[in-house]
This record gives structure tokens, sequence and C-alpha cells, in this order.
């Protein structure tokens, strides 16, 4: 079979499939999952062009990896084939372990268990399908191999997943404010003392990135408008759950049945392999046909809350620089219980309250190193002079408070 596939994506153009392996993993049932898994969960609520997925996403941060190596190589940073083959591998499946909708119900669905730990033990588990050639990938995912620039290009503040995300986002949301110079980023890394590095005259780009992100974050990712539809979302896996686990037979797939009826841990997944192989086939379809279903159930919670979803009757959102104290929170529950008719309880899955917070840049660990001209390393804030990037390495966090819009208060 010919595996010298092309694929013709609409950011970067034509990418070429490394090899044979690599073309097998994305032919696998596991990686065409992600075809089935939106890149930005509920956001084309927002903006309609939003609808690419994670397989996007994940293809896109693999050719942009063959580029970064290539780049070393031409630099003198010497990468084997191995190496090389494995970090494409690691890159492509970094996200592997997303569940429905990304981020949106990371916490909801699963309480306790975090994504990159589903992604590591399902590369674990194609690894072994693979007969033990995964297993260099899976050191560099995990931070493990011991030249350690590989794992920062999979996992840092400059790592390929970023450049890809912010201009694959930016181009199908039309948020032109998110457009990076990736190739420009790519064409200034380095390696020194086998830790990543830009060069210094890649000094603006790294600004221009930075402040893409910050933009992005506010315009997209925590637009007030993607944060409302997502606490509905969150409102209706939150009551089906509680209503399976009063013993309610709720229509859902299997996969999704499975959820909703039990919590489960890390540990969970790794001993019972039956856990991780139900989780991943599970995709946004899962979601969206339960909520089409369970729109005409009894329970008025659950029903109420996905007619409101499907037919884009969004809470109202407000956005301060102050939390909501627990008098406006307890106004609003009241207003909802008198209108609805509800209890408090009941009252609870209508109205939220929370945080945002937006940091482009967060000087610890995985700091940003700038190479200059004399040999000298140093953390980006410390050798621009530029006070964006200073500015950028400051948290802004707001608050929000969302509730119906048919609730005036």
């Amino acid at each position: 079979m010919n595996k010298k596939k092309i694929i013709n994506d609409p950011v970067y153009g034509f990418i070429t499939i490394h090899s044979g392996l690599i073309f097998d993993i994305i032919d696998h049932p596991y990686f065409q999952r992600l075809r089935r898994i939106k890149q930005l969960g509920l956001t084309e609520l927002v903006y309609p062009g939003a609808h690419h997925t994670r397989f996007h996403h994940a293809i896109g941060a693999m050719h942009l990896m063959t580029e970064t190596l290539e780049n070393l190589r031409t630099k003198g940073v010497e990468i084997s084939d191995e190496e090389y083959e494995a970090t494409l591998i690691a890159i492509l499946l970094h996200d592997i372990g997303h569940g429905p909708f990304s981020h949106a119900l990371e916490s909801t669905l699963l309480k306790e268990v975090a994504h990159e730990s589903i992604s590591h033990l399902t590369i674990v588990k194609l690894n072994n399908q693979f007969d033990g050639r995964l297993s260099m990938s899976i050191e560099i995912f995990l931070g493990a191999y011991k030249r350690q620039f590989f794992n920062q290009l999979v996992s840092s503040q400059l790592d390929i997943d970023r450049l890809d995300y912010l201009k694959r986002d930016s181009y199908f949301t039309g948020v032109s404010e998110g457009t990076i110079g990736a190739e420009r980023i790519i064409k200034m890394l380095d390696v020194k003392d086998d830790q990543l590095v830009v060069e210094e005259k890649g000094i603006y780009s790294i600004e221009n990135f930075l402040s893409a992100r910050r933009l992005m974050y506010w315009q997209v990712y925590l637009h007030k408008t993607s944060v409302s539809s997502e606490k509905m979302l969150i409102s209706i896996i939150k009551r089906a759950k509680n209503l399976t686990q009063r013993g309610q037979d709720l229509f859902a797939t299997p996969a999704l049945k499975l959820f909703l009826k039990q919590e489960f841990k890390t540990e969970d997944f790794q001993e019972e392999p039956e856990v991780l192989e139900t989780f991943l086939e599970l995709d946004d379809y899962d979601i969206w046909g339960a909520i089409k279903i369970w729109s005409h159930y009894h329970d008025t919670v659950l029903s109420s809350l996905c007619q409101k979803l499907l037919k884009r009757e969004l809470f109202r959102i407000k956005i301060s620089t102050e939390p909501a104290s627990e008098e406006e929170m307890e106004h609003i529950s009241t207003k909802i219980q008198q209108v609805y008719g509800i209890s408090a309880s009941d009252a609870e899955y209508f109205h939220s309250t929370g945080q945002l917070s937006n940091n482009a840049y967060i000087s610890g660990d995985q700091k940003i190193m700038i190479l200059s001209k004399s040999g000298e390393v140093r953390d980006v804030v410390d050798a621009a002079d530029l006070p964006n990037i200073k500015a950028m390495s400051k948290i802004v966090r707001k608050y929000y408070r969302c509730w119906p819009k048919d609730i005036s208060l």
C-alpha cells in the first residue's frame, strides 16, 4: 500500500506524511476520532467558521514540527532519523486524550483526570499495538528523553502546539489579531546546551507571538459568549450525571452512559483497560445526539437547558474586575426560583460565577530564552527592551456571572 500521502491543508498547503509508521498512526481509529472533536468547542456559536477539529490541529502541528526539525538540522543540530520520527509522533499525538468539546467538559465528564494523562495512556496503548516503536515518542512526550529540547518543542511556552493553534484558530475564526509569523519564529529557533533558544533577531517575532496569544484569549478562547455557552453545556452534563446517578435511565450512547453513571480517577484508566477504550469512543457527536433527545425529556431543568443551547438562547453574561458577591448570586438564584418555579438546588444549574485569567507569558520554569550574538542566554523578559513583553508577563484576571436572559434583575 502506498503510504506516501499528501494532505491539502487550508493553512499550510500540502503536508507530506513522513513515514509509513506515521501514516498507520493517522489511520488508526484513536486518531481518526479527533475528526469528531472540535478544536474550539462551542466557539462556532460566536465565530461561525470555527469548525476545525483536533485532527486538523494535530496534522498542522506535525507539519510545523517537520519544518522546525529541518531548520535545526541546517544549523548543525544533530538529530537522528529515529529522533526525528519520534518527535513528529509526539506532537502528532499530544492531544489524543482530549474528550468531547476539548477543554469545555474536561473537568465535568472526568473530574480528576487531565487530558494529558489520557494522552499518555493512549500513546502507551498504541505503543503496544505498534510493537514498541513509539517508546522514544513517549519519553519525549513526558520530558524524560535525554535531550530536553525535543520535549520543549512539544510542550513549553514556545512550543509547536501553540504555533499551530494560534495560526489555525486565527484563520478559522477570522480574528486577524491572532495572526503570527510561525515560519519566521521557526527560522529563529536554535539549540544551545541542549535547551531551545531563539536568536536575538527574532525577539520582535516573539513579542508579536505573545501579543497575539493574549489577544486571542480575550477575543476567542475567553470570549464572553463562548464562556456562557460552555457554562450551559457544563450544566447540562452535570444535570444528566445527577439524574443518571439517581437511577433515571437517560438516553445516551454506551460510551457516554458509562461516564454519566460513574466517576473515574487516573488509576481507573491505568488498571481497567476497558475504561480507556470506552473513553476513546467518545466524541462531540455523543453529546450533541444526547442533547437533542434530552431536550424532550420530562425533567424540566435538563430539557430547558438543552432547548436553550440548541436554539442558541444563551445565558446573559456580565464581566467585571471584581468577583460577584454572595448577595448578588443569592439575588440571581432567588429570581430564577421565582420565575421558573424551581428549588434553590435546581436553580444552581441556571447560573454560575467564576474567574477568567489571561497570562500570555509566565516567567517560570519553562522560559522563552533569547540567544544573543555574544552567546549569552537570557529570559525574554530580561533580554527585551520592550515594555509590552514585561506587561504580558503579568496575569490579568476578570470575573463573570451568568444567568438566563429571560430573568431580569
